[in-house]
């Protein structure tokens, strides 16, 4: 018998749902096996519906998935543009925390509550943070249950390496691919509790009308059909907003911010949009990840005279800084002329040398691949160029209730990169970001399902068809159109832009130009051109929809950081070098109606720890 591989089989299930649902109902139906139902009789019965409806197969969508998909009385589906396990978090490298105590038994949960708020410049809602810091050791038991395969130490327990910003070795990890085997696990554990995949489907809007969530509708990339999606809950998990620097970021193409758009759109605000970490070792001439675990495993910084200059700008922490200060400082050193090359891809080098051959192939191999494939180097035996890239996107959808993921609109919940709770703050500390999402997914599983079960469904099917409509008629006019700009040309402005004017250094005259830029192109959009009439993976017309969604988060980064007279964390004002509590220890809030952005602020929630000097 000939041997199937598990994508060819995934791949087979989605290509006969495909066909259900072209021959059928346009409305989607799951059954109990995972597949597309195609019975118009199922449309009419109120089971019809989707209970729990996750966009997004990352690690917390995944999460939130598994964790309603436990709940057997409810249908749950998990909607994704990938296929499931070529999201984001498959990239993250260095490793998960939580404060289990194996490598270090003087770590604790409250060292690490404090670690976070500290990296967070003291921007981090210090409730959520507690609460974050407290189910972080319980999720990682719950991973090894699952089967993650972590790297071990000699008596069996997680073995644990220290990130940067952290106060102790508390990151659990396998090799330098964690992320990738976390979210495969989730995968699996997906699948045995029957969570419907819908993959490469495409999110075109969250639907809701008089205040009540209707559904979503979505492009069936294999049939190029455009549905509505009837919901009683919608966990929003589709990552962040990386792409906006489109080449200088080490996200996938997929992270635009698709999530974040729709819920603008309904009237969901974003907060602290302006916090965009870069992270320090990005690959010179790609912007592509070298994981924070090569200066976790002892790496050095060095400059094009050799010298560790880490010792200028964090003398105790060195290499193992918060990433803000690390990627100041790299470009700093390039300014200043101690870098390497010139342009977009000068650099500083990331030396390894001295590790020596076995431990980078044994801790460090992925590495190691993408240095040799990117750049030419061995890390074994030459340094490796590297520059500071757009890696994560601290601000996003506006939690309410950080114990259910809620939003402002009922049945509405956010989690993962995507949104923003807040427990980064100004700045995320190496290994709280999958920490993150396993933690929060599964409590937005669980908010999910208890609304699910607990309310009716009182949206409004005629406005599903509303905006089907809507839709397909601008899919006819965008497609049909024979001039006006490109989405390829105007994505590539914006990416520059944005790295030019809202990158590692801001001030206000760079900020003003973004601002006009990215106007500009908002006007270009409106008018431009997809040549593809075609319906099935008609990829021009999904990179459309992704440019419209990058382009109103540009302005809400632009306009926040230009609001924001201070500095803190990611966010460097060189007209406003210091951190500035009196105004802005407090959240950004952007809310969207039509063309009209508004900006306000909320405090941040302060429990245990007052803002004070933030030193490394």
């Amino acid at each position: 018998m000939k041997k199937v591989s598990r994508r060819t089989f995934l791949k087979w299930g989605v290509a006969a749902g495909a066909v259900a649902v072209a021959v059928a109902t346009p409305y989607v139906v799951m059954n109990k096996n995972n597949m597309f139902t195609s019975t118009l009789t199922e449309m009419a019965d109120a089971s019809a519906l989707v209970d729990v409806l996750v966009i997004g197969s990352g690690g917390s969508g995944m999460r939130a998935a598994l964790e309603a998909g436990r709940q057997k009385d409810l249908k749950v589906a998990l909607m994704t543009k990938l296929v499931p396990t070529r999201s984001a978090t498959c990239m993250a490298q260095g490793g998960i925390n939580g404060a289990l105590q194996h490598a270090d038994d003087r770590d604790s949960i409250e060292k690490h509550a404090f670690d976070t708020v500290k990296g967070s410049d003291y921007l981090g809602d210090q409730d959520a943070i507690r609460f974050f810091a407290e189910k972080a050791p319980e999720a990682l038991r719950e991973l090894d249950y699952y089967g993650v395969a972590f790297d071990r130490m000699q008596d069996g327990r997680m073995a644990q390496r220290k990130l940067g910003g952290h106060t102790y070795a508390r990151s659990a990890y396998s090799a330098d691919q964690s992320g990738l085997v976390i979210l495969h696990t989730l995968f699996e554990q997906c699948l045995k509790n029957n969570v419907n995949m819908l993959m490469e489907w495409q999110l075109l809007e969250l639907v809701v009308e008089d205040g009540k969530l209707c559904g979503v509708v979505a492009m069936n990339m294999h049939s190029g059909k455009i549905l509505p999606v009837m919901a009683r809950t919608v966990v929003v998990a589709t990552g962040g907003y990386g792409r906006l620097y489109w080449v200088r970021t080490t996200n996938p193409f997929s992270s635009t911010g698709d999530g974040i758009g729709a819920c603008l759109k309904v009237g969901i605000p974003v907060k602290d949009p302006e916090m965009v970490q870069f992270h320090p070792t990005g690959l010179a001439g790609s912007g592509v990840l070298l994981s924070e675990a090569a200066r976790g495993e002892g790496g050095y910084l060095i400059n094009k005279d050799g010298e560790r200059f880490m010792k200028r700008y964090a003398p105790d922490k060195m290499e193992l800084g918060p990433r803000d200060l690390v990627s100041q400082a790299i470009e700093t050193e390039i300014r200043e002329g101690r870098g390497v090359g010139e342009g977009l891809h000068a650099a500083v080098y990331l030396d390894l040398r001295h590790l020596g051959k076995e431990k980078i192939t044994q801790k460090l191999p992925q590495l190691r691949q993408l240095a040799l494939n990117y750049e030419g180097v061995d890390a074994i035996t030459q340094p490796i160029p590297i520059r500071g890239t757009c890696h994560y996107s601290m601000g996003g959808i506006d939690v309410v209730d950080y114990k259910t993921c809620a939003t402002a609109i009922p049945g509405i919940f956010a989690v993962g990169e995507c949104s923003c709770l807040s427990v980064h703050g100004a700045n995320r500390l190496g290994g709280n970001s999958l920490a993150e999402v396993v933690v929060f997914g599964k409590y937005a599983g669980n908010g999910a399902a208890a609304y699910a079960r607990n309310n009716a469904f009182d949206g409004n099917q005629t406005a599903l068809d509303r905006a089907v409509d809507e839709w397909e008629q601008r899919f006819a006019a965008v497609s049909s159109r024979s001039s006006g700009s490109t989405v390829p040309s105007i994505r590539d402005r914006l990416a520059a832009t944005m790295w030019q004017n809202v990158g590692i250094f801001r001030s206000r005259t760079r900020l003003e130009q973004a601002v006009r830029n990215i106007d500009e192109l908002l006007e270009e959009y409106r008018s431009c051109v997809v040549r593809d009439t075609t319906r099935i993976y008609n990829t021009a017309f999904m990179n459309y929809v992704e440019l419209g969604n990058m382009l109103p988060l540009a302005r809400m980064v632009a306009m926040a950081a230009l609001a924001r007279q201070e500095s803190r964390g990611s966010h460097f004002r060189e007209d406003y070098p210091r951190r500035d509590d009196r105004k802005f220890l407090q959240h950004t809030i952007v809310t969207r109606k039509g063309a009209e952005y508004s900006l306000t602020y909320r405090p941040v929630a302060i429990t245990d720890y007052q803002a004070e000097e933030r030193k490394y």
